[in-house]
């Protein structure tokens, strides 16, 4: 039994009253009813999920190696920032310890989130 200060909608009182104002094959009923509903919904196609979209940030004309993965990780939100780690990372060590150009690493780092969201969500 519901206590007595549980809210709920109206069209769910309804159905408790209902319910309780029934013996139990006519219950036994109304739930195979319910049932058989859900299963009927769950096997309706449903819409597809609109494709996420990049958020476009302009490129600075200068621009560190930190403040482009922070953009393009705003610009590319949609991915999982874990499958990108290995290779952001390996490209943030070639820049500090080998002293590759920043604009030259932005770029492979502009060409690695592209990839990975044409991959994801594109299927190219």
């Amino acid at each position: 039994m519901l206590a007595p200060k549980q809210n709920l909608p109206a069209d769910q009182r309804r159905l408790l009253k209902l319910y309780k104002a029934i013996d139990g094959p006519g219950r036994e009923s109304l739930l195979a009813f319910a049932e058989f509903l859900l299963q009927r919904t769950e096997l309706e196609p449903k819409p597809p999920e609109p494709l996420p979209e990049p958020i476009p940030i302009a490129r600075p004309e200068r621009e560190s190696v930190v403040a482009a993965i922070k953009r393009l990780s705003k610009t590319y939100h949609m991915l999982d920032r874990s499958t990108l780690f290995t290779e952001t990372s390996s490209l943030m060590t070639a820049h500090i310890m080998q002293g590759r150009p920043a604009p030259e690493v932005i770029d492979e780092l502009q060409t690695l989130f592209e990839t990975h969201y044409r991959k994801n969500y594109l299927g190219t």
